[in-house]
Formats: structure tokens, C-alpha cells, sequence
């Protein structure tokens, strides 16, 4: 399992956001400099993120994306899922019916076979991810980054996007 680097980059797009003031917005420019991103690629990932409810996007010159909701609000699972779509990460092919016992022999044997024990542990290994996911907060992040990054890191980069953001 592996996800793209655009979940990377949209969570630390998103702490970036959180200290720009409420009426205020940062531009995909921007960001996507600070981060030596292309725009197109950054932009596709806020397209994402604003599909789904966790950032809107302001319209104009002047104009770019804010958080749309509060960072306690906003888990990695929700970015996760926004980045990369809602699709289980194990995919269960039911084998077992093509196995030389089973063929055209087993009736209960359907790709929706919940009695599988292979789809069962693995749907219960992913559940258990995305639950510690969901109580992983773009609040917890930042406060995180506070205690393992030097402060001057964060000083300079919190002023860097309180003086990109526009009115």
C-alpha cells in the first residue's frame, strides 16, 4: 500500500493554512513555490481537497484557498480520502474460486464474500489504520510540529504565508 506524495503535500499545505487569518486566503502560486511544486500539480490536489468540503477556494487576483473548516475539524484520514478517493485500500479477488476444488462448485463463493478470513483480517487491519488516521488532527500536526521542528522553522514559515495571504 502506498500513497501518493500529493497526501504529503496537502497536509503540509494545510498547516500552513491554519495561521492565515479567517478572512484571508494563500495562492496555489504560493504555495506551490514554497513547497517546489508545480502549480498544476498543487492545483489538482486543492481541486481535490475543496470537492470535499476541507478547504474553499476564494475566486479573483487576489484570491487562493483557506481552510473551510476548523484544523481540529479536518483528520489526515479526511485528507487521505480526499487525495486519493474513498476506494479500500485491500481488494479481495476471492481466488479461492478459481482454486481446482471450487470451480463451478461453489455457490458462496462471490467477489462480496464476507466470510472470507483473508478480506476479513485485512478489512480489519485497515479499519484499525484509518481509526488512529481519524484522531491524527490538522491541530494535532501543528501543534506536533511545534515540539519537533526549531522554532525559527516555524516563525519564518508561518510569517512567510501571513504575508502571502491576500484580503
Amino acid at each position: 500500500m502506498q500513497y501518493s506524495a500529493g497526501v504529503e503535500y496537502a497536509l503540509h499545505c494545510l498547516v500552513y493554512l491554519i495561521d492565515v487569518p479567517s478572512k484571508k486566503s494563500v495562492g496555489i502560486r504560493d504555495l506551490a513555490e514554497f513547497q517546489g511544486l508545480s502549480e498544476s500539480f498543487l492545483s489538482k490536489v486543492f481541486g481535490k481537497l475543496s470537492k470535499a468540503g476541507i478547504v474553499n477556494s476564494v475566486p479573483g487576483v487576489k484570491g487562493g484557498y483557506r481552510l473551510a473548516k476548523s484544523p481540529e475539524d479536518i483528520s489526515f484520514w479526511d485528507v487521505i480520502e480526499a487525495v486519493e478517493g474513498p476506494k479500500p485500500i485491500f481488494q479481495c479477488k476471492n481466488i479461492v474460486s478459481n482454486g481446482l476444488l471450487y470451480r463451478d462448485k461453489c455457490n458462496s463463493c462471490e467477489s462480496s464474500n464476507s466470510s472470507c478470513t483473508i478480506n476479513l483480517v485485512m478489512l480489519e487491519a485497515e479499519e484499525q489504520m484509518r481509526k488512529y488516521l481519524r484522531n491524527k488532527t490538522l491541530a494535532w500536526l501543528n501543534k506536533e510540529l511545534d515540539v519537533v521542528l526549531p522554532k525559527k522553522t516555524r516563525t519564518d514559515t508561518r510569517e512567510y504565508f501571513i504575508k502571502k495571504s491576500s484580503d
